[in-house]
């Protein structure tokens, strides 16, 4: 429910009133979509973006003056933020330094993020209980500039498939862009170093059982550009990706929306933007609704890491 209050409007999201400042700012110039209408978009999927970013460390993406301006990676969380909002402090070592980031635990979290000109929410693969330990092991498929989503498709296809034989359950949901990201809930046992070794050791499955359109070459440039690429370094400390549900910073306003494995036969994750995803989530609900009780340990991943490296393969440096 809105009440008008000229320049801004004032919105009741559960139990808290958030206030809207410059609604009809034009976020999204290519269709005219607004700051109001973005607000608008993560109500309608409030169970999913929440759930998606619960309780994590989030980077907010800001585009201040929509995406005809800057663009702004925000970490902390600027002062004069209500006292309602709730943050989680992580630390940089590589630069002794602190930061508060945003910790969405409720929706009026994400619609204050909104009217901050936050677009993308970005979360940690960890929750604040311990920053340290990621309970959230993420498979990044990432095509090269000539690989074709067909490829991509393929791809998702055998990593269900070596999922299925680990006993795992995956969360499969586009990326926004033009790859594929599937998530697997994990017991928050290992730090981050370990789960990204289990993520190479993945990685290097699937290399194996797709030879030719799989990747897990470290350098970009040595890559072939028409393949596919199993970016296990998002499972890296502080690396984010965008949430099940965020909105993407691109023309289209196109969405990282969660899928079920029978819909890789024929997805277009063009397909998914702001102005669609509430139709379907109305229809379809939140299609990761179960992730946090389909729980796997990373051991046998692990061991298959120390295999690979007996065997002389070592693992990249971040």
């Amino acid at each position: 429910m809105a009440r008008a209050a000229s320049p801004s409007i004032e919105l009741e999201v559960g139990e808290r009133t958030v206030r809207i400042s410059n609604p009809d700012r034009v976020y999204f110039p290519e269709s005219g979509a607004t700051k109001l209408d973005l607000v608008n978009y993560y109500l309608s999927v409030g169970d999913g973006i929440v759930r998606a970013l619960r309780e994590r460390p989030c980077m907010m993406h800001r585009f201040p003056s929509g995406l005809a301006g800057e663009k702004v990676h925000q970490k902390r969380v600027p002062h004069g933020a209500p006292p309602w909002l709730e943050t989680v402090r992580v630390k940089f070592p590589r630069y002794n330094r602190t930061a508060d980031e945003l910790c969405v635990t409720e929706l009026a979290h994400v619609a204050w993020a909104v009217q901050m000109s936050t677009v993308e929410f970005h979360p940690w693969n960890s929750r604040r209980a311990d920053v340290e330990k990621p309970d959230e092991w993420r498979i990044d498929l990432d095509p090269m500039p000539d690989c074709p989503f067909d490829r991509v498709r393929r791809v998702a296809g055998v990593v269900q498939e070596v999922l299925e034989d680990l006993g795992a359950v995956g969360w499969p949901k586009t990326s926004g862009g033009h790859g594929l990201h599937v998530y697997v809930r994990i017991q928050p046992d290992w730090g981050f170093k370990d789960v990204r070794r289990a993520a190479l050791a993945f990685a290097r499955e699937v290399e194996r059982r797709a030879p030719e359109d799989v990747t897990t070459t470290w350098w970009r440039k040595d890559r072939d550009p028409k393949k596919l690429f199993v970016d296990y370094n998002q499972n890296a400390r502080d690396h984010t990706i965008a949430s099940a549900y965020s909105v993407r910073g691109n023309p289209e306003a196109t969405v990282s929306t969660p899928i079920s494995w029978g819909e890789l036969g024929d997805v277009d994750p063009q397909a998914f933007t702001m102005f669609t995803v509430p139709a379907r989530f109305a229809e379809l609900g939140d299609l990761h609704e179960g992730i946090d009780d389909a729980v796997f340990s990373i051991d046998p991943l692990l061991e298959w890491a120390e295999s690979d490296e007996r065997e002389g393969l070592k693992e990249p440096e971040e």
